[in-house]
């Protein structure tokens, strides 16, 4: 069977191409086509399959993570959006919860109304209401009014409608048919209901989901489906699937109509491949670092599993989204990352970036400020020879010359200045780093640094350096670990349901009637995309917290039936938990069920976990010269003799004493002094401090 995975940065196009049954691997590496990604994707797999001998009609399936959506958060640039909402409620998505990001900052931007959604001109109201505990009707839908709101809209000139009723998520009913009277009297629109994306209490957080789906859909509609027919007319018929946040991939299809579950879709890819990749060294506590040319990804993987993020802290551009995500905190951090000096005299890097055009100074390609590249290249840990495996020149004299600038502005000497930009970004990488781990109660020294991405090898020891962590692994691959990813998950559907019980009321038989209705609609899902019933399985988990908090955790109910005893585990697991989390817990309080959440899984095909490399047998035989490069030894800044290797050459077992780097056409791997690499069998480099 063969799989391609590609994932899509800002800077680089990541390509994995995998035949399960001859156990090879091939990758492909090339700059992101921009405004169009679709474009190097077609180019790319098709270039990939020519090289690899592979015909386009043979893949099975292909995976993708995109960043179309995300992007189009952070920009702002998506459709114009209608929201057809209860009367009197028009102004839900812009009051918020009278809360502001910054609680101590007098002068601040509040997302939501500083750039909303939806302009308030386009929020229109119609008569109905659902009243809680139930969901009953207590205005019927006035449909004259909501057809008079549609007219309305679509003269406005917008492409997409949120429908978003209160209490929709205990009956839908209003909700689905004010959808059908879009269809009915403006079908070109792209439409979306908050029950259908996000049905779950507090309407700020849903309505917001539901208006960013609309938002999103037109644009993520036309890209996820435009590449299903390039990819179709060159020949490949492999399944399409993309990576969604939660970690799990879907069709084509959904996506374009959930476009909001695609958000971090790469992001999301990145943590799975650092947690195969740790699983293939035998190493449970993981910070994934996946370093590419614009940011820095963060996951943090446990004995547990992959942290995933609460409902209550999901954010996109500062906007809240209630849809199912893994923990991934970003910060404007990579190889592209601009160093300057800014208004008020102080070196910093970051968060700007030149991105793949113009790129880095030493791409050749018109950039004139210097980048972090820009300064690997200066010290010397960049070879013109070998980047991106020679495909690629460079052009060294350029990177000094930007370099230089910004050393004269400083005030600085080159070399130092250089260095510079590195120790900075390794310390912000680091403090943020602190803030997933340290901030929330994990000790980074008892973490491996899965250091992945075009750049993270470079900065990766630098960065454990200044956490004390003990140890950094790079995978095989490391500027496509993303695309690895891509080929180690499954289908994967989240259904939640706001349930609001409380645990001395008995609430196992509700519950479990509940769990059942929500599987049969999750299978019902997967069996419309083609899985068999034996490839399909639950997993389940309720969000819990003492009656009277604000805040949930979820905790996971274990496969079978559903009854009162299986009700007192649940209860005792989450005394244990709350007192994990926060260091006390309550045994006599009640406890209150807020959701019920069902993820259905499709097993996918995976990529095996042993692949032929072919090492040679001798470390001298993967040598490729002695230079010298600059490093920072007891304070001083100093030019040191470096070894320097070709990376896929090195046999397991080898080790290689820093300072030292090793090149391969995905990254480069930087060993400073007082560090050691030692090559796993399984490939990966175990970096560590020497004795």
């Amino acid at each position: 069977m063969i799989l391609i995975g590609v994932d899509v940065g800002g800077t680089f196009t990541d390509i994995i191409l995998a035949d399960t049954e001859k156990r090879k691997l091939a990758i492909h590496k090339l700059p992101t086509t921009a405004p169009d990604p679709s474009e190097g994707v077609l180019s790319g797999i098709l270039g990939l399959c020519s090289r690899e001998g592979v015909l386009p009609e043979q893949v099975d399936y292909l995976f993708h993570g995109t960043t179309v959506a995300t992007n189009a958060m952070l920009e702002h640039k998506g459709a114009r959006t209608g929201m057809i909402t209860t009367e009197g409620y028009r102004d839900i998505i812009h009051i918020g919860r009278h809360q502001r990001p910054q609680n101590y900052s007098i002068m601040q931007d509040i997302p939501w109304q500083v750039q909303p959604l939806v302009q308030r001109r386009h929020r229109k109201t119609v008569s109905e209401r659902i009243a809680p505990p139930q969901g009953k009707i207590l205005v019927p839908l006035n449909e004259s009014e909501v057809r008079a709101r549609i007219r309305e809209l679509k003269a406005e000139g917008v492409e997409a409608i949120a429908v978003c009723f209160l209490f929709s998520y205990l009956n839908a009913e209003h909700e689905k048919r004010a959808c059908e009277l879009v269809k009915e009297e403006f079908p070109e629109a792209f439409i979306t209901s908050s029950a259908e994306v996000s049905p779950q209490f507090r309407e700020f957080e849903r309505f917001t989901t539901a208006c960013m789906n609309a938002f999103l859909g037109p644009k993520v509609k036309r890209f996820v489906l435009g590449l299903s027919e390039r990819l179709e007319g060159a020949g490949l018929k492999g399944d399409v699937h993309i990576m969604t946040s939660n970690g799990g991939v879907a069709t084509a299809r959904t996506i374009a109509e959930k476009p909001v579950y695609a958000l971090l879709s790469g992001l999301a890819a990145g943590v799975l491949g650092g947690e195969w990749v740790g699983r293939r060294t035998r190493r449970e506590n993981l910070i994934t670092f996946d370093v590419g040319g614009t940011s820095a990804d963060i996951g943090i993987v446990t004995s547990r599993g992959i942290t995933e993020a609460s409902s209550r802290d999901t954010q996109i551009a500062g906007f809240p989204v209630m849809v199912p995500m893994i923990d991934v905190h970003t910060i404007g951090a990579g190889g592209g990352s601009i160093a300057y000096v800014d208004a008020g005299g102080a070196f910093r890097v970051g968060p700007r970036s030149a991105g793949s055009v113009p790129g880095p100074a030493c791409y050749g390609k018109g950039g004139e400020e210097p980048t972090v590249t820009d300064a690997n290249v200066v010290l010397g840990r960049l070879d013109k020879e070998h980047f991106l495996g020679g495909e690629m020149p460079i052009y060294p004299e350029k990177a000094f010359d930007a370099v230089a600038r910004l050393a004269e502005r400083l005030g600085f000497e080159t070399y130092e200045t250089a260095e510079g930009i590195c120790t900075i970004l390794a310390s912000n990488m680091a403090n943020a780093i602190r803030s997933r781990t340290v901030q929330k109660g994990h000790d980074p020294r008892q973490f491996s640094l899965i250091a992945f991405g075009g750049a993270g090898p470079m900065s990766a020891v630098d960065v454990a350096y200044h956490l004390k962590m003990p140890e950094v692994i790079v995978p095989v691959y490391p500027g496509i670990t993303s695309a690895f990813g891509l080929l180690t998950t499954d289908l994967k559907y989240d259904l939640v349901k706001t349930e609001l019980l409380i645990s001395t009321g008995k609430p196992a038989a509700k519950l479990s009637q509940d769990m059942r209705e929500l599987e049969a609609a999750v299978r019902e899902q997967l069996l419309k995309d083609g899985l068999p019933e034996t490839r399909i399985r639950f997993l389940r988990s309720l969000d819990l917290r003492y009656l009277g908090q604000g805040y949930e955790l979820r905790i996971a109910i274990a496969e079978g039936g559903f009854d009162d005893d299986s009700c007192e585990g649940v209860w005792a697991e989450f005394h244990n938990r709350h007192r994990a989390e926060y260091d006390h817990c309550f045994p006599k309080n009640p406890i209150e069920v807020v959701s019920l959440r069902v993820t259905g899984l499709g097993m996918m095909p995976r990529l095996p976990d042993d692949f032929d490399r072919n090492p040679v047998a001798k470390l001298e035989d993967a040598w490729l010269k002695t230079g010298e490069t600059h490093f920072r030894v007891k304070g001083i800044l100093q030019k040191l003799r470096t070894e320097f290797f070709d990376r896929m050459r090195i046999p397991p077992g080898a080790t290689i004493p820093g300072p030292a780097v090793l090149f391969q056409k995905d990254t480069t791997t930087v060993l400073p002094p007082m560090w050691c690499a030692r090559v796993d069998q399984s490939g990966s480099l175990m970096i560590s401090r020497s004795s």
